[in-house]
């Protein structure tokens, strides 16, 4: 596992976020899905955060989510925490790492 896969997860998770953010779809596609997204987003948030504390990359945008998904049932409250997580998440994901996968030589 490294950084850059990390990101593209953190995209994923973000987009999700944002889709279910948007008034009466996702709020459709939760209560339709019998609240099984939200429970989904759960999991998807913890493998996230675990993996970011594994490769050293901050994940305060997916601790957010865990949140979400938690009190996501709340009508309104739900809608504005998906869209606040979503931004979050994907500044996170667009955030430039300090110490690069990279390895510098030296002389």
């Amino acid at each position: 596992m490294n950084r850059q896969t990390v990101k593209t997860l953190k995209y994923i998770s973000g987009g999700i976020e944002a889709f279910l953010g948007i008034p009466v779809i996702g709020g459709s596609i939760i209560i339709g899905l019998g609240w099984t997204p939200l429970l989904v987003m759960l999991v998807f948030h913890i493998v996230v955060l675990v993996l970011s504390n594994k490769v050293g990359v901050k994940a305060y945008g997916n601790i957010l989510g865990i949140v979400t998904s938690a009190i996501g049932w709340i009508p309104f409250v739900g809608m504005i925490m998906h869209i606040l997580s979503a931004v979050f998440i994907l500044l996170d994901a667009a955030r430039k790492e300090k110490n690069p996968d990279i390895i510098e030589m030296t002389k």
